[in-house]
């Protein structure tokens, strides 16, 4: 075979792969543990296993959770921040915000750089971009001589002002780069060329800390496909929804934080287009989390700033995902309190849930299923089996007997509780946003999304549910339908009503030089380079801003404004027409575009599931014991369509449809359930 795409989406339990034939038209999938140690070993045992001849590939994309995991683990190279005297403790001092602010026993987390590790030149430029005091290059000096003493591997320069004017940051790389050549250097105008030093100071260390890191298994990994055959580039999938080359990880390694989550999103916009809806939530649940998010009017919702741990802000454009701690290996327990409990607490790939036999003890939202008779004795194709009499022990010990309930009602009680806990989350993600979630689809998937999904949507009176032909895998399949991106920005600062529309044009001009560069640098040929402007806007006097589409030419400006005052309403419920309008920021997106797989539809021919692979009693909440017909995926055709309930089972995932539902297979053979029983 030729022209064959893979894409790899490293999770906390299984790592997915999804192979697309360009020829056929036809993906398959496969799934392997995943390897906290080392997440190379289970990409590669993933290319084994599904019998990849890499010489034949023509794209390998990756989703990674090396940098998430390092900035949770904190397992850093030694590292050091060399800053404005005066400022050392910016990223300690932080903002003096907390994630629970009347929990005096729950401190934010200290910065990724400890105070011994932080260092003071002498050097000062103004808010306008004058030099105060010059840079004592002699300090600097006697500083880098001091570091590579010290076995600093990766320093984050970050001096006040910067980003109006970057010639001494600039000159203290060259400093530490001549002194330590072997280290890395990280200055926070290139990083990031915006005000507000706290969160540029902390993007910055971020990217100091991950970058020995994650360039290192980076190009371990596209060194050992290159050793086996593939011949392109690897491509990185990023937060921003976008993929950058091992060259560009190198440079801005932060972006692959929360690189995993974003493509599971990317799948379900996609995949909510292929089914006619322009507004979806997608629900990706796996063994140890739960990430939603939000497609409305067919666009993904974006956020500016995110954290992987409260305290230490991010502040590059990403997907907006919410995460949870509800996943298939999610830990059922009783709070002090008395009360059920679930999640956010993990048994994950290792010792996993009860029933997997390798060390679980506690009661998991897996074990449940397996007791309510939703999920099978056999996972991943038969890769693993359940073994559902230690699921029935561990319920049994931990929640039932404690708490005086019979054992399927404990079960459902788990069950009921991660619903909870992910329609709650769902709440925030769209109601707290202005969108009302009965007028979105919901999209399940990951590997335990299906078994959820039709509760979570009849707590949220959502109408129809979207269960993709390979649930287990669509983040992975998510890698294959992103475009190389990179995301640009500068500080514009001035009333709307009074812009320069020749000083506007020329700073956006600079930035798409800057994009082209970047994209040509990666191989992107310009015929397939976008360009997309954005402005930064929000009403005088206001701290926060608003981003919104800007265009090119007479009237872009007052177009962008009035775009202004219309999210503003829907976002924040109140508009002011006559309020001076602000321009905050200058965005430009920088889109190298990438051929993407073409799926092929299936003719809708059949009415009948046909006969059921078997029948068993299933556990469903308010009906009890249900004799349930059990069919394979595989054999249901598109155009099927029956009444739940029913269990649908597949490699990677199971879908659950419960009673007062009616599910059908559509042209892309996604299973669609649609609720009878909505309210209006």
């Amino acid at each position: 075979m030729t022209g064959v795409r893979v894409a790899v989406d490293v999770g906390g339990t299984f790592t997915d792969v999804c192979i697309f034939d360009d020829d056929t038209k036809q993906m398959r999938v496969t799934k392997v543990p995943s390897t906290p140690h080392d997440p190379m070993i289970a990409v590669m045992n993933g290319v084994e296993r599904g019998e990849i001849d890499l010489s034949e590939v023509s794209l390998f994309s990756h989703g990674t959770t090396v940098a998430t995991n390092a900035l949770i683990t904190r397992n850093f190279p030694v590292a050091a921040l060399v800053t404005t005297k005066g400022f050392r403790d910016v990223i300690e001092i932080r903002d003096g915000t907390k994630d629970d602010l009347w929990d005096a026993y729950n401190d934010v987390s200290g910065p990724y750089i400890k105070r011994r590790d932080r260092f003071e030149v002498t050097e000062r430029i103004d808010y306008s971009g004058r030099t105060v005091t010059p840079l004592d290059e002699e300090e600097a000096r006697t500083l880098a001589r001091l570091l590579q003493r010290r076995g600093v591997k990766t320093i984050a320069v970050c001096f006040l002002n910067s980003y109006a004017n970057a010639a001494h940051e600039t000159r203290m790389r060259e400093i530490l780069e001549q002194e330590i050549p072997e280290a890395t250097v990280s200055t926070s105008a290139e990083i990031l060329p915006e005000i507000f030093e706290y969160d540029r100071f902390n993007t910055a260390v971020a990217n100091a800390v991950l970058a020995p890191l994650v360039s290192g298994y980076v190009n371990r990994l596209a060194g050992r496909l290159k050793d086996d055959g593939y011949a392109g580039d690897l491509l990185l999938l990023h937060s921003g929804g976008g993929s950058m080359t091992p060259r560009m990880v190198e440079k801005y390694p932060v972006r692959l934080a929360a690189s995993g989550i974003a493509a599971g999103a990317i799948s379900a916009k996609h995949i909510a287009q292929q089914c006619g809806y322009e507004n979806a939530v997608s629900l990706d649940m796996g063994g140890t989390s739960t990430d939603i998010a939000l497609v409305a009017d067919n666009e993904l919702r974006v956020t500016k700033e995110w954290q992987v741990e409260y305290g230490h802000p991010i502040i590059f454009p990403s997907i907006e995902v919410l995460t949870i701690g509800a996943g298939g290996g999610s830990l059922a327990h009783i709070d002090i309190a008395g009360s059920l409990r679930n999640g956010p607490q993990s048994a994950g790939a290792d010792p996993g849930p009860a029933c997997y036999e390798t060390g679980g003890t506690q009661p998991t939202n897996t074990d449940a299923n397996v007791v309510l008779g939703r999920l099978g004795t056999s996972l991943a194709g038969g890769v693993k089996q359940l073994n559902g009499e230690l699921s029935k022990e561990a319920i049994t010990r931990v929640i039932a007997e404690p708490l005086g309930m019979e054992l399927a009602e404990a079960a459902q009680a788990i069950v009921s509780v991660a619903n909870a806990n992910m329609a709650d989350a769902v709440r925030l993600i769209s109601i707290r946003r202005g969108y009302d979630p009965r007028d979105f689809a919901l999209l399940a998937f990951g590997g335990a999304g299906a078994l959820h999904g039709a509760d979570v949507a009849r707590e949220l009176n959502i109408p129809t549910v979207v269960v993709p032909p390979s649930p287990g895998v669509t983040s992975a399949m998510g890698c294959l339908l992103v475009d190389i991106r990179h995301d640009l920005s500068q500080m514009y600062t001035g009333l709307a009503s009074a812009a320069d529309a020749e000083d506007l044009e020329s700073s956006f001009t600079a930035l798409e030089t800057e994009a082209s560069d970047r994209l040509r640098h990666e191989g992107v040929a310009d015929e397939n380079a976008l360009l997309q402007r954005q402005v930064s806007m929000r009403y005088l006097g206001q701290w926060r801003s608003m981003q919104v589409p800007m265009g090119s030419g007479p009237g872009a400006l007052e177009e962008a404004v009035r775009t202004f005052h219309e999210q503003h309403e829907r976002e924040f419920a109140f508009r002011q027409d006559d309020a001076p309008v602000e321009i905050y920021q200058l965005h430009l997106a920088a889109v190298g575009k990438i051929p993407k797989p073409s799926f092929r539809p299936s003719p809708l021919d059949a009415t009948s599931p046909g006969e059921p692979a078997e029948r068993r009693p299933v556990y469903f909440g308010g009906s009890g014991w249900v004799d349930t017909p059990v069919y394979h995926r595989d054999a249901l055709p598109a155009g099927a369509n029956f009444p739940g309930p029913a269990i649908i089972n597949q490699l990677d995932s199971t879908t659950v449809v419960p009673p007062h539902t009616r599910a059908e297979i559509d042209e892309w053979l996604n299973i669609r359930i649609h609720l009878e029983e909505v309210t209006p």
